[in-house]
């Protein structure tokens, strides 16, 4: 079956088609500008990339213009839309409803709407990239799949927080938990190379991108993880600011005369180790800049180090042990420095680093040493193809 997975942003749609016999990319590609002028990029596996500006007035027309270059004579890699056997999509927030990858339906979709204002500037889209599919694919069934699913096994001590229980009752005021996709697919793929059953073991993933999150997981399953009621608490990141005190937000506010969405703007958008170093939110341009003396630039990259290390142990506890820290996404799959900064604070775990076997970017592989006890890998995620997998159990 060859499966077509979407991705749609408020204003892009990311997107792959897929064999799911070969698992093999048969082609993927994004559009940009949504609604403003419109841009594909298209890369066909074994062709050329194809870029083009052309109108998207909405995700309706940037469906319809991947579907025409799918089918594409000369830049397609199938011959209609019939070779499409089912679609996969992305979607945020699937609040406390939706524990598990479901078929979409006119209930399904209405059980999302509910939960839109979880997720006001994602869930919006995704059902935007859902509703055009449906209209120029209508019969080929389409999955959702949840980023806050794989979490929804946290007990109640993870996930409650220190407020009144009605604002929970009331309101879903809990922690949901991002990455989920990447979180499963990594901790299933760590079993699956040392050749162990997921649920013998005990995984801390650490998902370092520009958003950036820590998950437990033991036996298979969520136990905690380090996003909460939104994507914004936990680990300091590009440029949100991850875990602070709630009464800053109140003082900052005074001081600045900022309104509340002005202050979560900042919290978003303005801080992280964009804010701490006042150079970038990319660990690339902050390395060469504490390379040149920048110590705020160098107080940030060690400070995001830090961070990390703390949750690894918090989750350590959590799970009275651990038997694998695995790394994935942009800087835990290939920032070298980093993983050696973050691993050096874990020896109390008893896991080593080789600093030989550290020396790749973007391969699988251990990275501690033969004697460790705890096994530190390097895992890349692969999203699309865990969507993929889900969407084809289902349909």
């Amino acid at each position: 079956m060859k499966v077509l997975v979407i991705n749609c942003g408020s204003s892009s749609l990311k997107y792959q088609l897929i064999d799911s016999e070969t698992e093999q990319v048969l082609a993927k590609g994004l559009c940009e500008r949504i609604g403003i002028d419109g841009r594909l990029t298209h890369r066909p596996t074994g062709k050329d990339k194809v870029e083009i500006e052309a109108p998207m007035p909405n995700h309706t027309e940037a469906v319809s213009l991947v579907l025409k270059h799918l089918t594409d004579p000369e830049v397609g890699v199938i011959g209609s839309l019939e070779e499409i056997g089912a679609v996969g999509h992305r979607i945020v927030h699937g609040g406390e409803k939706f524990a598990s990858s479901t078929v979409l339906t006119d209930e399904v979709i209405a059980e999302i709407e509910k939960v839109s204002d979880l997720a006001p500037l994602h869930n919006p889209a995704n059902l935007i990239g859902i509703r055009a599919c449906m209209e120029l694919m209508p019969g080929v069934p389409m999955v959702g799949v949840f980023d806050t699913a794989f979490h929804q096994t946290m007990p109640e001590v993870a996930y409650l927080y220190g407020l009144p229980y009605e604002y929970y009752e009331k309101y879903g005021v809990r922690r949901y938990g991002f990455h989920g996709t990447s979180h499963s697919f990594v901790s299933k793929r760590v079993a699956e190379i040392l050749g162990k059953d997921v649920k013998e073991l005990k995984t801390i993933v650490c998902h370092l991108g520009n958003g950036a999150s820590i998950c437990a997981v033991c036996g298979g399953k969520s136990v905690d993880t380090s996003m909460g009621f939104t994507p914004l608490e936990g680990l300091v990141m590009g440029t949100r600011s991850g875990d602070l005190d709630p009464a800053i937000l109140e003082y900052v506010a005074g001081k600045e005369n900022l309104t509340l969405a002005q202050i979560e703007t900042v919290l978003n958008k303005k801080s992280g180790v964009a804010g701490v170093s006042g150079v970038s939110s990319d660990f690339r341009d902050l390395g060469k800049a504490a390379e040149e003396g920048n110590h705020r630039a160098a107080v940030a990259v060690d400070m995001f180090a830090y961070r990390v290390a703390k949750y690894v142990g918090a989750y350590a506890a959590a799970m009275n042990g651990v038997d694998v820290i695995a790394f994935t996404a942009g800087i835990g799959e290939n920032d070298i420095s980093m993983r050696a900064k973050i691993l050096s604070y874990l020896g109390f775990l008893g896991v080593k680093l080789d600093a030989e076997k550290n020396n790749i970017r973007g391969e699988e592989r251990v990275i501690s040493t033969e004697d460790s006890t705890v096994l530190a890998m390097v895992v890349p995620t692969n999203e699309e193809l865990a969507i993929c997998r889900e969407t084809v159990a289902l349909v």
